[in-house]
């Protein structure tokens, strides 16, 4: 007796981590920048939603677009992902992450999408029934790429830069779509990977094909738990994401851009939350600026030449123009103000007016500076500019009248 509820409890364990459709939570739960969208996937035959966030930075008018990462099991996922993003993008005028739409696909049948061939039985879940309909991962990557990108790419601000994150059997999906269709996405996060799957048949295919491959301009992030808390066990529970972090390692011809993590003190159920987080700095760990504010503030440093030249430096690197973000650049301007460094402030302005020369609110700085500068005609002219793009700009208006009233 002892033994058989033993073994329906490591069972229903085994089948929450691996197998089992994730719930999701009610959509009245979500957060305010949690937005729910649904297409039908003719592929698939059936109707798939899927969660997404923009920042609220968009401003349609703005024209901006953003990079898009696309989230398996995104019912499980999401918030935590959603939070790593914000918190490295906005908050505290972080810089480490780009912001990013993103996309958290809900699971339907999650044994058919995510597994790469058919299986009668695996020897980790007794039950055949959960791997009944296994499989069925070509289909569904036809399904992201033919049916869910273009409708992103239709309906909201997507830059052409994309990334996958997928953790277990969605780790697996990782995997095989980079071996199989290595272009569909830009960067890869796998984790913790069940390489094991059908005898190892990715890793044999890693195998087969990686010596022949060209993955330039990819990205990968490989993180392996420990599946025991102890090194033997993870070498004998893990031996094929090992394998495959060995093959990358004896790979260089590839030039694919990796790394791989073994996490010493996670396990398969607690290895999202920490890989996710490093996946994502290591994937973009060229885009933040790490501005250097003490020699930034100094008089002569040419602050503005820094961004123009990091920033050049991101676009080569993400395949379309990269800007400065408004905010960042706008809060350095009035920082210069307060320090009297009016020449720094202007050219941070107008570094703003350049790039973002539809927004009311960077010709509005730029004619504060300008006013504050003595140069009543340009400050006049930015006022003005700001005002033609926001009507309802009443500062624009207010200082225009005051210009003009001193001038007489």
């Amino acid at each position: 007796m002892k033994r058989t509820i033993i073994y329906v409890f490591v069972l229903a364990i085994i089948s929450f981590c691996r197998c089992t459709i994730l719930v999701a939570n009610p959509t009245n739960n979500l957060s305010p920048a949690i937005s729910t969208d649904s297409l039908h996937s003719v592929i698939l035959n059936e109707n798939r939603n899927f969660w997404i966030h923009v920042p609220a930075s968009y401003d349609a008018t703005l024209k901006q677009t953003y990079p898009v990462a696309y989230l398996l099991d995104g019912d499980a996922h999401f918030q935590t992902v959603l939070n790593i993003i914000q918190q490295l993008s906005e908050e505290n005028m972080n810089l480490v992450l780009p912001q990013m739409i993103l996309v958290g696909i809900i699971n339907t049948d999650r044994m058919r999408d995510l597994t790469p061939s058919h299986v009668l039985y695996d020897p980790d879940i007794p039950d055949s029934s959960y791997v009944k309909t296994s499989g069925g991962s070509e289909n569904f990557t036809s399904f992201i790429e033919k049916e869910l990108i273009p409708y992103i790419d239709s309906k909201y601000p997507a830059a052409p830069y994309r990334i996958l994150i997928g953790h277990s059997d969605g780790g697996l999906f990782c995997i095989s779509t980079l071996l199989n269709h290595t272009n569909l996405f830009n960067g890869y996060i796998a984790i913790d990977p069940n390489l094991g799957w059908d005898n190892n048949k990715i890793l044999t295919l890693a195998e087969e094909t990686l010596k022949n491959k060209t993955l330039e301009g990819t990205s990968l992030y490989l993180s392996i738990a420990n599946q025991g808390y102890s090194d033997s066990d993870t070498y004998k529970d893990n031996a094929a994401a090992f394998k495959l972090a060995t093959l990358l390692d004896s790979c260089k011809s590839i030039k694919l851009r990796y790394k791989w993590q073994y996490y010493k003190d996670d396990n398969h159920s607690s290895i999202p939350l920490i890989s996710e987080y490093d996946g994502l700095r290591y994937l973009f760990d060229f885009y933040n600026p790490k501005i250097p504010y003490v020699k930034f503030r100094e008089p002569e440093y040419d602050a503005d030449s820094f961004l123009i030249a990091h920033y050049k430096q991101v676009s080569s690197r993400m395949g379309y123009t990269v800007s400065p973000p408004e905010l960042i650049v706008n809060w350095l301007g009035y920082l210069f103000v307060m320090e009297r460094q009016y020449d720094k402030a202007y050219k941070m302005m107008k570094l703003n007016t350049d790039n973002y020369p539809a927004s009311w609110n960077a010709f509005d700085s730029l004619g504060e500076v300008l006013m504050i500068q003595g140069n009543s005609v340009a400050a006049i002219e930015s006022y003005e500019k700001s005002l033609t793009i926001n009507p309802k700009n009443e500062n624009a208006r207010k200082m225009i009248e005051q210009l003009r009233q001193a001038n007489r």
